[in-house]
């Protein structure tokens, strides 16, 4: 994919963005310098939520951009009913919340802002997921073996307990992982157009 000359950082530390990035073909390089205090209004919607931290991520960069550089930020949300649910606190939390996901459809909203010196825009990506009746057996197990205190809502898709507790998904998969691989292709040579 030409990129008119740019050069792109992903302003993120996660493996699991950094590796969908990749999977795109687009050359980057990861600086996670960041001064953004991952804060929100109450009152902002909870649909909201990833938008204001993703655009806060990318405005909190270290340092100013150089002409010829584009900044990629990103902020992942799971919303369980009315419940925003974020990286676990230990593994009481990830109990509680795989407990609360069981038997029933959460969304997982990604946002995404690409930034130049020039222009900005922020889009985000909803997914439906549906999680089968998890046995405790089940939810001990996936917690023990994969330790998923550093993913929102306690897991993750592309592991064990996507594979045998998802039922059904209405959206994207790779938005579930973390970045919304299809839109931000589409978004991103809309953004090299203007």
């Amino acid at each position: 994919m030409d990129i008119k000359g740019k050069k792109i950082i992903l302003a993120s530390g996660s493996p699991r963005r950094k590796e969908l990035l990749a999977a795109l073909d687009l050359e980057f390089t990861v600086d996670t310098g960041n001064t953004f205090e991952e804060r929100y209004s109450p009152d902002t919607p909870h649909t909201k939520v990833p938008e204001v931290m993703s655009i806060g991520k990318s405005h909190g960069f270290h340092r100013p951009l150089e002409d010829d550089e584009i900044l990629v930020t990103s902020d992942t949300m799971v919303l369980c009913g009315e419940e925003i649910m974020g990286k676990p606190k230990d593994r009481e939390d990830a109990v509680r919340m795989l407990k609360m996901l069981s038997d029933r459809e959460h969304q997982v909203i990604t946002a995404v802002t690409i930034r130049s010196n020039a222009r900005e825009k922020t889009f985000s990506d909803t997914a439906e997921v549906f999680f089968k009746k998890l046995t405790d057996e089940e939810i001990n197990y996936y917690i023990d073996t994969y330790r998923p205190f550093d993913k929102a809502g306690a897991y993750g898709i592309q592991e064990w307990i996507g594979y045998v507790g998802i039922s059904r998904l209405e959206g994207s998969f790779f938005n579930v992982m973390g970045f919304p691989t299809q839109r931000f292709h589409e978004e991103f040579q809309e953004f090299l157009k203007d």
